[in-house]
């Protein structure tokens, strides 16, 4: 049987960073953050207050993600079939970008993280981009933790479009069928300053990808937990990482 995934408990005991091994931290996190509703519900309150909820979470897995020396954290914030939601819902999520930002940009600068931001812009509100642009052009020249929020982001349609890019630049001439390669496809997709994710986490009990990083993820080690989203903490993140550690990554070899 493949060892994909480890699917956690809450109640297990959270291991320390300073169980960590330095020289295996991954590059790259990617975080499906999923349980918000559920985890609203559970307290009889509206969905949208477990969406406020979960911002608390993206702080605390940014700085722990930022303390263990992790490049790269990518955060699922809305995809590309989110918006089939609620209306009032959606645009409440369209409002979280904006709050956060200015709730905790500051301290974004102080830690040096960088903000980045894949995924469409066509279709998000005005408030949204000038709250997400503002903070790439006040953090663009910090060198610590890249942020990447994955907003209006869906996988298959990124694929698409990068398809579509070479297939009309082969119709053009100005590529050969014999220069299609992995290499190429991944330089037309959203994430090509990106490296590919080495951990990817979801949250909330649900075993899915759910159309996130699809060509991104073919050597990614997944992680799953049963907590919602709100509930978790650093000392989840550093769970994951050293369930990471434990693993051999063979990328098809032996």
């Amino acid at each position: 049987m493949f060892h994909l995934f480890k699917r956690t408990r809450s109640d297990r005991r959270p291991e320390e960073i300073s169980e960590l091994n330095p020289d295996r931290i991954p590059e790259h996190i990617a975080i499906i953050m999923d349980g918000n509703g559920r985890w609203a519900k559970r307290r009889g309150l509206p969905r949208i207050a477990g969406h406020h909820a979960g911002m608390k979470a993206v702080k605390r897995a940014t700085i722990g993600a930022s303390d263990m020396g992790v490049k790269v954290l990518t955060l699922y914030a809305f995809s590309t079939e989110n918006w089939k939601r609620p209306r009032d819902e959606v645009e409440f999520l369209m409002k979280l970008p904006q709050e956060f930002l200015a709730l905790e940009l500051d301290e974004l600068v102080e830690k040096n993280v960088q903000v980045r931001m894949t995924g469409w812009k066509e279709g998000l509100p005005a408030h949204t981009l000038d709250a997400v642009d503002a903070a790439i052009e006040r953090t663009k020249q910090n060198d610590g933790l890249i942020l990447n929020f994955a907003l209006n982001y869906g996988s298959r349609h990124e694929i698409v479009n990068a398809v579509r890019d070479i297939a009309e630049q082969v119709r053009q001439g100005e590529l050969k069928k014999e220069d299609i390669s992995e290499t190429l496809i991944s330089s037309r997709l959203l994430t090509q300053s990106l490296p590919d994710p080495d951990l990817i986490i979801r949250t909330s009990g649900e075993i899915r990808i759910s159309n996130f990083l699809l060509w991104q993820m073919a050597y990614s080690e997944l992680w799953f937990t049963d907590i919602y989203w709100p509930e978790f903490t650093e000392q989840h993140l550093v769970q994951a990482v050293c369930e990471y550690q434990r693993r051999a990554r063979r990328y098809g070899g032996l």
